[in-house]
């Protein structure tokens, strides 16, 4: 698979296979296509070659088997931390949890009724990690899913990958930070080109 914005190549040559239960994390410098990629993955971008493949979604399109979490949190700032996931639930179908168990889950169970805007960044960030409990989505795709949290909220985070994959779920993760998941796939894009099965610096 390959890449291009803005008539520039960003990468090419990225082939990896993701199955169930299993985490890719990747990393590199800044700017090197590490966001890129997951938009690829997302459907919000176009290969400029290669293909992305999706076996045994049935008639689900891959955008529809997926949650996506990127840097901008996507909250609407006036409505408060419960109304948002309710919004998201309601939205993106095949409820799983409800908001007030997903807040809980994430340890803001007592910010359900505040305002999003009212929160600090590391709880916002935690309310966008909660729009993943409350719909059934396979295959979580999260941007730097450590921004912004404490060591603790660290954990949190930790323990929700996990649970996802134990139950079969995939991940596809960028990251500076380490994410202490179990025995992850890693890739990780240097410039312009990306190499799969290095191991990291």
């Amino acid at each position: 698979m390959a890449c291009e914005r803005g008539g520039r190549r960003i990468f090419d040559g990225v082939s990896f296979t993701l199955g169930s239960g299993e985490a890719l994390v990747i990393t590199g410098r800044n700017g090197a296509g590490k966001s890129t990629l997951l938009e690829l993955l997302a459907g919000r971008l176009t290969p400029a070659g290669g293909t992305i493949l999706w076996e045994g979604a049935g008639e689900r399109s891959l955008p529809e088997c997926l949650h996506y979490v990127g840097h901008r949190d996507a909250l609407k700032s006036a409505l408060t931390a419960q109304e948002n996931l309710d919004f998201a639930r309601d939205f993106l179908g095949d409820p799983a949890l409800s908001a007030a168990e997903a807040l809980e889950a994430v340890g803001l169970a007592h910010a359900a009724r505040l305002p999003v805007g009212y929160l600090s960044a590391g709880q916002r960030h935690r309310v966008a990690l909660a729009r993943l409990l409350v719909a059934h989505r396979p295959l979580w795709l999260l941007d730097e899913p450590t921004s912004a949290l404490d060591t603790a909220s660290q954990d949190i985070l930790r323990r929700l990958l996990e649970n996802h994959r134990s139950a079969g779920g995939m991940i596809a993760a960028t990251t500076h930070s380490p994410l202490f998941l179990s025995e992850p796939k890693e890739i990780r894009i240097e410039r312009a080109a990306i190499r799969a099965g290095e191991a990291l610096p």
